[in-house]
């Protein structure tokens, strides 16, 4: 996910995250977006669950913009993930 976030509250909102089980990993970037961070469900639903009651009410927040990894044919992730059963969202 990538996440706009007001300038004020960068650290709150890294912090925030950074407690969230669901948060793999956790970038602070330059650029278009403030935060890029990789998330795992185990479905969409457990997804929206995230992103509506969670994430987006994280004081600071101000939107996101979501790319779901279909398929990741060299990475980190490609066969080696702990938990076989989730999925990363992006």
């Amino acid at each position: 996910m990538n996440i706009f976030v007001e300038s004020p509250a960068l650290d709150d909102v890294v912090q925030a995250l950074s407690k969230l089980p669901n948060v793999e990993e956790l970038y602070e970037v330059t650029g278009e977006f403030d935060i890029v961070t990789l998330v795992s469900a185990a479905d969409i639903e457990e997804f929206r669950d995230f992103a509506k009651n969670k994430l987006l009410k994280i004081k600071g927040v101000k939107s996101t913009v979501t790319s779901i990894v279909l398929g990741a044919p060299k990475g980190p992730r490609n066969g080696a993930h702990s938990e076989a059963s989730k999925s990363p969202i992006q």
